[in-house]
């Protein structure tokens, strides 16, 4: 891939990740107030301060991989975000799946350019 395009795809997702962690605690982001299974969902995540990991897991891959240090560690980590991102939308919130997917698809991007650095641990 071209190293020009890597980088941009590679500070945009850094962008939207650090962007949604930030939310998580300074809530500049007007969001829905959850109802039903969702509010349970969610109340279940912030009693077992998993959202409050999800976010801190958020911001550091987000400031790694704009700054391009340690990218490769943390868009691995943060591939587990994405996938549970998706899977939430698609089960509990499909109508707002859209998001998810594009985090999804830029993480899949960033693995893929990343897969030099992945070659040793695969061997």
């Amino acid at each position: 891939m071209n190293s020009k395009v890597f980088m941009a795809i590679r500070i945009i997702l850094g962008l939207f990740v650090l962007v949604f962690g930030l939310n998580k605690f300074l809530h500049f982001i007007p969001m829905e107030d959850p109802t039903g299974v969702i509010s349970d969902y969610f109340a279940a995540l912030i009693n077992s301060k998993t959202l409050t990991l999800v976010a801190i897991v958020e911001i550091v891959a987000g400031l790694a991989l704009i700054f391009n240090k340690f990218g490769a560690l943390l868009a691995l980590i943060l591939m587990s975000v994405s996938v549970n991102a998706v899977l939430f939308h698609a089960t509990l919130d499909p109508e707002n799946i859209a998001p998810a997917i594009s985090l999804l698809v830029l993480n899949i991007i960033a693995l893929y350019s990343y897969k030099d650095k992945y070659k040793n641990l695969l061997n």
